[in-house]
């Protein structure tokens, strides 16, 4: 596909099978064509039924799909369509795997982890005419459209929380001579709750096995350091990670401090009982998640129309942050000894529950204090008991 013959509106395809891979895939590509047809799979034999049925202009596809590998795919396309551009990603560097597919003519063949920078060129290159860009306007709401309607609707397809750390910047900042530092990277990103939440997923996700991973440094670690690097980009390519409304901007810096400082709070608590401070920490820098969630969702519903104001804002919260943080980490996949984790933030009623959830609970309740705000009746409460934290004990975390 040359710049003389290049589509009005590409139709592409995508197959990759894991999840986190192929939604960088899809966002790096509608970054270069917002207006791109896009098809979407996970496995080789849904891929070769789609270019049955469909004429692609360009394919995107990981040699190591289940079912039909996409070197078989490859090979298939070339019989038909000699010129059809075809990307083959994969995770053989090796000369003989480089040898087996060029005979094939892939447009490229690159392998993991992908360096973005070079990929976005490729696509530009193929979807792009020379100093061609493409704008994408925003839908307008549908006619009649409520806003509980719209959150209804986003709940289970919604992409998570707006950023809170310049993902640029803090992967700037971790880049030595030797590569990525995942030290200094984890001390950038650590505040970041959708950093944490994507990372924590990728590392647990199909491609992954092993004992399930529940914080940031074990995802890092999981995690080969580009892969984290890339998967980190590429959340800074999604529409509305950055809010623009100056109130949904305030709520945001609110649930934000919240989840730091009961995050703080709950791995001072969990290190001086001698508990997993790593988990403790994690379960609370994740619990608003659902709510910032629904704050970038508002951010959509605003630039599609809707009108917003603070009590808007606040009742939707009360409504639907709950739901939203319960969908995005049951859809998302995260392990259930993490998820039953943050539960006990919110209930500790009935039930069996862990030191740990009592620790992330108390936390929780000691962030909630205003500066004004005693620790005498917290250090009294069923919470504190339980843990036989009195308070001295938690005069002392507040202080650290």
């Amino acid at each position: 596909m040359t710049a003389v013959d290049l589509p009005a509106v590409p139709r592409v395809l995508i197959a990759e099978a894991d999840p986190w891979s192929r939604d960088l895939l899809k966002q790096v590509l509608l970054n270069v064509r917002c207006d791109a047809r896009l098809d979407v799979c996970a496995d080789g034999q849904h891929a070769a039924m789609l270019l049955g049925e469909k004429t692609y202009d360009l394919i995107l596809a990981d040699w190591e799909l289940p079912g039909v590998d996409g070197l078989s795919l490859l090979r298939s396309v070339r019989q038909k369509r000699r010129s059809l551009p075809f990307i083959l990603l994969s995770s053989r560097n090796d000369s003989a795997s480089v040898r087996e597919a060029l005979p094939l003519a892939p447009t490229a063949y690159l392998t993991r982890p992908l360096n973005m920078e070079s990929l976005t060129q490729r696509l530009q290159d193929l979807l792009l005419n020379e100093g061609e860009s493409v704008y994408c306007e925003i839908p307008p709401l549908a006619p009649g459209m409520t806003l509980p309607a719209f959150l209804e609707r986003r709940r289970e397809v919604c992409d998570g929380a707006p950023l809170r750390v310049d993902v640029k910047a803090a992967v700037q900042h971790s880049l030595g001579p030797e590569g990525l530092d995942l030290k200094q990277l984890e001390d950038q990103v650590h505040c970041d709750p959708q950093i944490t939440a994507v990372l924590i997923a990728a590392a647990n996700s199909a491609g992954y096995h092993g004992t399930p991973v529940q914080t940031l440094p074990e995802a890092l670690h999981k995690l080969v350091p580009g892969q984290s690097m890339n998967l980190i980009l590429g959340l800074a390519l999604k529409h509305n990670v950055v809010l623009g409304d100056p109130g949904l901007v305030a709520y945001a810096e609110r649930h934000w401090q919240l989840s730091q400082d009961s995050a703080d709070y709950a791995r001072r608590l969990a290190r001086m009982l001698e508990l997993d401070h790593e988990r403790c920490y994690s379960a609370c820098i994740l619990h608003r998640l659902g709510d910032l969630a629904l704050l970038r969702c508002l951010e959509d519903w605003r630039q599609g129309g809707g009108v917003l104001d603070d009590q808007t804002i606040g009742e939707s919260l009360d409504a639907f942050g709950a739901a939203y943080g319960s969908a995005l980490r049951t859809r998302w996949r995260l392990p259930l000894e993490l998820r039953q984790l943050i539960a006990g933030i919110y209930s500790l009623e009935g039930g069996v529950y862990s030191r740990e959830a009592l620790v992330v609970n108390l936390a929780v309740q000691m962030a909630r204090l205003t500066e004004h705000e005693g620790l005498e009746e917290l250090a009294g409460s069923k919470t504190a008991r339980l843990l036989k934290v009195g308070l001295p004990e938690l005069t002392r975390v507040r202080k650290t």
